[in-house]
């Protein structure tokens, strides 16, 4: 280790195109975030990743799979894979043993704590991947305070391990898109200015069915003045509200459901033009979207349970993600009040400021200087 330069591998599984079909979870976009961030924090980033080495363009391969590692782990506990790092970061539960430090960012304990909403074929593997993980790291990352309870309870991480990092937004949200990029793309998907935006993989605790059912109780004249944008890909048990998204749709409501962007920038695009940005989550371990739409000026009503109070810090309506008339009274409270949205807009602007990539970068480096001083 040189005295200004940290070595540091970094897991970047989760960002490679070949693995991921080019659609980032919110891992993903935080670890590609800090393979960015991280050289200007004062890292000298080397990224990593597990897959076959002819389907890796990000990080260079790993020297064993993902599953023969975790085999020798389990055959051979004591042994230690070689890493030319000074610490390894590991942003998913994909860690085996090594010679050096590991530091793991354990992004919430859902597959644990509410295993209804998971699929049940994969949830046994990840709890125990997760719990194994969790005892493999030196340090943990958590990215709120909320997060730290359920990291003791549900995986055994001893408190005084654990730093919390939050998560950011990149610098260039916070300055508005050029008019005529946002116009092509609101052209190409069908849609008017000022819409109520969600966005979020389509899954249980995303709690797109009662922002449906809210959005279907507004009057009339408000849902023809104000489409419903829904991003994000289908995830497991999604069927049902897949299909009264489309049988909204086949009744004439001004509800759009978009699956797949050509690009990131489009997102960027879709949440410039948004009148309001409603996040009814039931469970988050943070809640990147909500920072998106502060950063992007988008007056936003948030859940009120688990770490979303926490990242919203006031600057959001806050309503019971459980009460479909909450949210339905929050969206028509919001579409009314033009001083509402733009007090909203103003203070959702203030906290994006407080939590960029180049900040969470900041934190986390010196986390690591923490564990190797």
């Amino acid at each position: 280790m040189t005295a200004s330069l940290l070595r540091i591998g970094l897991s970047t599984t989760t960002t490679e195109p070949g693995l991921t079909g080019g659609r980032l979870d919110g891992i993903g976009v935080y670890s590609r975030a800090l393979l960015r961030e991280l050289p200007g924090a004062g890292c000298a980033v080397q990224p990593y990743s597990f897959g076959p080495p002819a389907a890796l363009t990000v990080g260079r391969p790993m020297p064993r799979q993902f599953a023969l590692a975790t085999l020798a782990d389990l055959a051979l506990p004591g042994t230690r894979q070689h890493m030319e790092v000074d610490l390894f970061h590991a942003t998913d539960y994909r860690i085996v043993r090594m010679d050096c430090p590991i530091v793991a960012t354990l992004h919430d304990a859902l597959p644990i704590a509410h295993p209804e909403w998971c699929n049940p074929r994969l949830r046994g593997l990840k709890n125990w991947l997760q719990a194994k993980a969790a005892r493999k790291a030196d340090h943990v990352i958590a990215h709120t305070r909320y997060t730290i309870r359920e990291l003791v309870d549900c995986f055994g991480v001893d408190e005084r391990k654990i730093s919390v990092v939050p998560c950011g937004v990149d610098e260039a949200w916070l300055e508005a898109p050029a008019p005529d990029a946002i116009a092509a793309t609101l052209k190409e998907h069908g849609l008017r200015a000022g819409y109520f935006l969600a966005v979020g993989t389509i899954q249980p605790r995303k709690n797109m069915g009662r922002l449906l059912e809210a959005y279907l109780g507004l009057p009339a004249s408000i849902r023809a003045q104000r489409q419903l944008v829904i991003v994000g890909a289908p995830g497991a048990r999604s069927e049902e509200v897949i299909a009264r998204i489309g049988a909204a749709r086949q009744h004439g409501e001004n509800v759009v459901w978009l699956d797949r962007l050509t690009s990131g920038e489009q997102l960027r695009h879709l949440y410039a033009a948004a009148g309001v940005f409603v996040f009814p989550s039931l469970y988050e371990g943070f809640g990147i979207p909500v920072v998106e739409a502060f950063a992007s000026g988008v007056p936003v009503i948030a859940s009120n349970t688990t770490s979303v109070p926490e990242v919203t810090a006031g600057a959001a309506i806050e309503v019971d993600p459980l009460s479909v008339a909450a949210i339905g009274s929050a969206m028509l409270e919001m579409a009314r009040d033009e001083a509402l949205r733009e007090r909203c807009s103003a203070a959702g602007k203030v906290r994006a400021l407080q939590l960029t990539w180049r900040e969470t970068a900041r934190k986390t480096h010196a986390v690591y200087r923490s564990i190797l001083k």
